[in-house]
């Protein structure tokens, strides 16, 4: 990694630049971007879903979130790149530390947004310092073995999973538009795209994307820029003639006279690059910079999707209680770790009705492995599940008709009364969330308290938010919903997939997370005196009793577990028999306080 920074910085002394940013993000600002984008994992060596680098000619410095302030310590060398926070620690007061007056950031408008430019600009400003765009990426100049762009097949989602025509959704988003006396809408987030004309592909790895760029005109009518060599026939036919598609390539120029005339275009302004924007700018568009409709549209999925989900969570939960049936009857022979328990997991799931993979990378992490809040197992790290220690499992699929993700913490040989404790309060909290009945308008800032009260009783807290949105067969991170302390701008509604993920993590001894996923819904509790809203538990799989101090639980906490373990169990034993079926009855019996 070392000669990648100095070669870096060689070419920015020959760009007359003191200094470059580098962030985890690609022109679609991916959570997970393509292989040949992760440009910030090739200079630092860090894997994270988010990240930034800030590189000067004898500095270096890495801000990532509360995720992976473990991890980055791990991956990155942090003699080179210094570890802060991307929350607490300000970029512009790192280089306005380090960089002299007269100072030239440069980064590259097609990875950044013009939001996010033009605060750092103001901010640098003041210390005499000049941001400035750089026409091509000196890192991909430096990086010989970059990956080729991927060459995956376009398919089209049918409307079985779909449950809404592509025409009807671009109609309904044409409305949106017009209302807002809107002349066209530019959509760079992959996944806007991919829900919009309901077709899917394979060029971000977990997720089925499609490297694309979108411009709605008209009602039902958009224009498509892609690799049509990936495109066949059959999805052409899927698309319609309203659906005109173009090369990938041609976007930029595109949007060059898209705005004559002063035109109303709108841009989201927290994921459109800065590139696009200022094109816009320079064809003479009128930007208006607000959320992109689709995000929202998307989030409240339709019937067919929910039930989807519902059928996709069930066959995900006979592949989970296979694979923990399997871990149990043969952990205690030590033989078992991290990476073989990975496997074997995903051979259970891909023989699975509609599977087309994984949603993220399998944590698997055992004892100290498991404080990593987004560990991933390697030759180098992989430890061996035995003695007495804690196993985090967190793990997801894509199926046709929905995407899972779950954690399951499990204990291995004797546990502590202190993680028995930290354990029971973390499925306090979980089943808080669970049950919450709430108003109709309140966001997931409102809610997050409650996964967190237990813990905070005592002192302890998680540094991750509670709950993210989930797609359907799309990404496993959705957005707008989240339930966590910044989630206040979206509003929860009917048929918002979320995660409920609670936990708590000891550095370098364990960690514990329990997650499944729900679905918001409306109450109908006959004496509320306003609209309220509740969440469906849509996971079944049982959670680890040994664990469970039912002494510090409440009677309705307990009856909660108990309702919880008898529904897994009635939904997932008509697929399993023998010692499957025997260890699920075993693994959801009622539990009492004596």
């Amino acid at each position: 990694m070392l000669n990648r920074l100095l070669a870096l910085r060689q070419s920015l002394r020959g760009l007359d630049l003191s200094g470059f940013l580098i962030p985890h993000a690609d022109e679609h600002q991916c959570e997970y971007p393509p292989a040949r984008a992760r440009r910030l994992a090739w200079l630092t060596g860090f894997s994270g879903s988010a990240g930034l680098c800030a590189v000067t000619l004898d500095r270096g410095a890495i801000y990532v979130d509360g995720r992976y302030t473990l991890q980055v310590r791990h991956q990155v060398d942090v003699k080179n790149f210094e570890p802060l926070s991307l929350h607490d620690d300000k970029l512009a007061d790192w280089l306005l530390a380090h960089l002299e007056k007269g100072g030239r950031v440069g980064y590259d408008p097609m990875l950044h947004t013009r939001e996010w430019i033009e605060k750092l600009s103001g901010a640098l400003a003041a210390g005499g310092i000049e941001l400035l765009p750089v026409a091509g990426n000196p890192i991909d100049d430096l990086w010989r073995d970059r990956p080729e762009p991927s060459k995956n097949p376009v398919s089209s989602h049918a409307l079985e999973f779909s449950g809404e025509r592509s025409k009807h959704k671009r109609d309904r988003l044409w409305a949106e538009l017009k209302a807002d006396n809107l002349n066209a809408a530019v959509l760079t987030n992959l996944d806007s795209i991919a829900w919009l004309l309901n077709i899917r592909g394979g060029d971000v790895e977990h997720s089925p994307l499609v490297l694309a760029y979108l411009i709605v005109k008209s009602a039902g009518k958009a224009v498509f820029f892609v690799d049509e060599d990936k495109i066949s026939d059959e999805v052409r036919d899927h698309l319609g003639r309203n659906v005109k598609i173009k090369p990938y390539a041609e976007f930029m120029s595109a949007l060059k006279t898209l705005g004559r005339g002063g035109r109303r275009i709108l841009v989201n302004p927290r994921h459109t690059p800065a590139a696009v924007t200022d094109a816009l700018c320079r064809g003479g568009a009128f930007l208006v910079e607000k959320p992109d409709p689709c995000q929202l549209m998307k989030a409240c999925k339709n019937e067919t999707e929910l039930s989807g989900a519902r059928a996709a969570h069930i066959r995900d939960g006979v592949a989970m209680c296979k694979f923990l049936c399997w871990f149990d009857d043969n952990v205690s022979a030590g033989k078992i770790d991290e990476l073989t328990a990975t496997e074997k997991l995903y051979g259970f799931r891909k023989k699975q009705n509609y599977f087309r993979g994984l949603s993220f990378d399998t944590i698997s992490g055992a004892g100290p492995n498991g404080a990593i809040v987004h560990y991933r197992s390697s030759p180098e790290t992989n430890r061996k599940i035995t003695g007495d220690m804690l196993y985090l499992l967190d793990s997801g699929a894509q199926y046709l008709d929905g995407t899972t993700d779950l954690t399951r913490t499990l204990a291995i040989g004797k546990p502590s009364e202190e993680q028995r404790d930290r354990y029971t309060r973390v499925l306090k909290g979980h089943i808080a969330l669970a049950q919450a009945r709430f108003p109709v308008g309140r966001t997931g800032a409102h809610l997050d308290t409650l996964a967190r009260k237990s813990l905070w009783d005592v002192g302890l807290d998680y540094d991750h938010g509670t709950g993210h949105g989930v797609g359907s067969y799309l990404g496993v991170h959705e957005g707008p919903q989240s339930i966590s302390k910044t989630g206040f701008e979206v509003a929860l509604k009917p048929g918002m997939i979320l995660s409920n993920e609670p936990g708590y993590y000891k550095s370098n001894e364990y960690g514990i997370r329990i997650e499944n996923l729900m679905i918001v819904r409306p109450s109908h509790f006959e004496d509320e005196e306003r609209p309220m809203n509740i969440f469906e538990t849509i996971t079944f799989v049982p959670l680890n009793v040994r664990l469970v101090n039912a002494h510090m639980m409440s009677s309705a906490e307990i009856t909660w577990l108990n309702i919880y373990h008898a529904q897994v169990r009635e939904k997932i034993s008509p697929y399993l028999a023998g010692r499957e079926l025997e260890w699920l009855v075993q693994a959801t019996q009622s539990i009492t306080v004596l």
